[in-house]
């Protein structure tokens, strides 16, 4: 006769108990995997569905007549704001992106870490990127504009877009200094280099797509501004003869266009330029930013 073997009552127990976590360990994670989905699906069509609405609206009214070099009461033209957008992104990355990879810099590469310092800094960037714009818009009004006497200007709008943007570049390139691996440093060092050919050669190469993420952030805020832009840079529709001048950009020409309601329809076809002009821009950066990492890879 063959014996049977009896498996103990309290390891079936255990047996089953461990099939069920498995079970539910599985439903768990089907779960969140239809909920990731979902939300990215949701993320998708809402965009899609701004997008096709901007283009359906806007695209019939561009006319010729939009695009001309002065602006009037008829054609609406989006030209000056164009050009004052131009000179606005390029005032403002080169006010904010030199001092927020310097910090940068120094909160990674010179400063201790872990220390009260460093922390107050974090605290203090992470509280500036989560104040409401027109906050910004008023301490601009007030600082650029009354005490240092610049006035609505694109140079006071240029000074406060800065401040505004300057927490995103700042992190942005933290973590991507902190995302090259140290085996970097330590052979570098062993060659002979020093901290700052270091960083220079080798730390900052490596770290320019992370870079030029946190610059595309910002130029995508600078974009789509206009209530700190409003109080600062003022709403007229001319291109300034300096940068003293006041001036609008796209995004203050469109609300004012829709604030008016007299030309609703060349509002719209704003926002179909705005749309295009921030993806040429977004695609001439990412461009940039594979070229020169792949340099940097390369050397």
């Amino acid at each position: 006769m063959q014996k049977t073997i009896s498996i103990p009552k309290t390891a079936a127990e255990d047996e089953k108990k461990i099939r069920l976590s498995e079970l539910a360990d599985r439903s768990v994670s089907v779960i969140l995997r239809v909920l990731v989905n979902l939300s990215a699906l949701l993320t998708v069509l809402v965009l899609a569905g701004i997008i096709i609405y901007i283009l359906v609206m806007g695209i019939p009214n561009i006319t010729p007549e939009l695009f001309e070099l002065k602006y009037n009461s008829d054609n609406a033209s989006v030209m000056p704001a164009l050009i004052n957008t131009l000179i606005m992104v390029l005032a403002t990355l080169l006010f904010s992106v030199p001092v927020g990879i310097c910090s940068a810099i120094y909160l990674v590469e010179y400063s201790k870490r872990g220390s009260r310092l460093v922390k107050l800094i974090r605290v203090t960037t992470e509280t500036l990127s989560g104040i409401p714009s027109i906050v910004y818009g008023l301490f601009g009004y007030l600082c650029f504009g009354v005490y240092f006497g610049f006035g609505y200007s694109l140079l006071s709008g240029a000074l406060t877009l800065s401040i505004m943007v300057l927490p995103s570049v700042m992190r942005t390139t933290e973590e991507a200094l902190l995302a090259v691996p140290d085996s970097y440093r330590q052979g570098s060092f062993g060659l002979g280099a020093g901290k700052l050919r270091t960083i220079l050669k080798v730390v900052l190469p490596s770290a320019v797509p992370g870079i030029l993420a946190g610059v595309i952030l910002a130029i995508g805020r600078i974009f789509g501004e206009t209530a700190a832009l409003i109080y600062t840079a003022g709403t007229v529709a001319r291109v300034p003869r300096s940068i003293m001048g006041s001036g609008r950009t796209l995004a203050v020409h469109m609300y004012q266009l829709f604030s008016e309601g007299l030309a609703m329809e060349k509002g719209y076809a704003t926002g179909v330029v705005l749309l295009v002009f921030v993806l040429v821009i977004n695609g001439i950066s990412n461009l940039i930013g594979k070229k020169l990492g792949g340099e940097g890879e390369s050397k």
